[in-house]
Parts: C-alpha cells; structure tokens; sequence
C-alpha cells in the first residue's frame, strides 16, 4: 500500500453488504491495532485489553472507520475475531497495521541488516 489509511468517514457495519454489491469498495479492507475508545462490551477491562483492532474500507474513493448499529466505533479484541468476522463478511484478504508496537531493526546481520541464521 503506497498510502496510510486514516479514516474519513464512517459506515455502519450493517451497510457494508449494500455498498459491497454496489461496487463502492476498493482495496482491501485495513486491519488496524489501535487504543480502545469504545470502553462497554465483554472485554473492556482496559488493564488487560489496553488495545484493540478496528478496521477502515476504502469506499468510493475515501477510507471510512466501521461503527456498530449503536453508532460506536467497532473494536475486536484480537486480530483471530476481526479475521473471523472478515470472512463472515465475505473478505478473505486483508492488510495489517499496527501502529501501537514499534519495529525495530535487528542489526546483526550482514551490512546491519538482519540476520538470517
């Protein structure tokens, strides 16, 4: 992906199917790990769960956030659910992003690069 996807819009989960059939939906949909926002449901102990994953669709041109039908932003509590419920939603290949852990490089490999042992 040339681009990073934030969010400019939203829909509603339960439009996703219309505006799929529609043919308003490019790319593949962004799984993304992010701070939890929505603190209801069964595992908002945020001890525990200071994380979650979301997800952003790129619709007609513009990347939207997912809500629930309460009109809150919908959050998994693993990358396992979220791909479950991709799949359920017709979707077998997704990106991932995750902007929470940094990466960094491992340095001891030849010319500083990784290592392959």
């Amino acid at each position: 992906m040339s681009d990073i996807p934030e969010p400019i819009v939203t829909i509603r989960q339960n439009d996703i199917a219309g505006i799929a059939a529609q043919g308003l939906i490019g790319d593949y949909p962004v799984a993304v790990r992010t701070p939890r926002e929505v603190m209801g449901g069964g595992f908002a102990d945020q001890m525990k769960h200071p994380n979650t994953w979301t997800v952003y669709f790129l619709v007609d041109g513009e990347w939207a956030q997912v809500q629930s039908a309460r009109g809150l932003r919908r959050e998994w509590s693993s990358l396992d659910r979220l791909e479950k419920w991709l799949r359920s939603m017709s979707f077998r290949f997704f990106w991932v992003r995750n902007d929470i852990e940094e990466v960094e490089a491992v340095g001891d490999g030849p010319l500083g690069g990784p290592s392959l042992k």
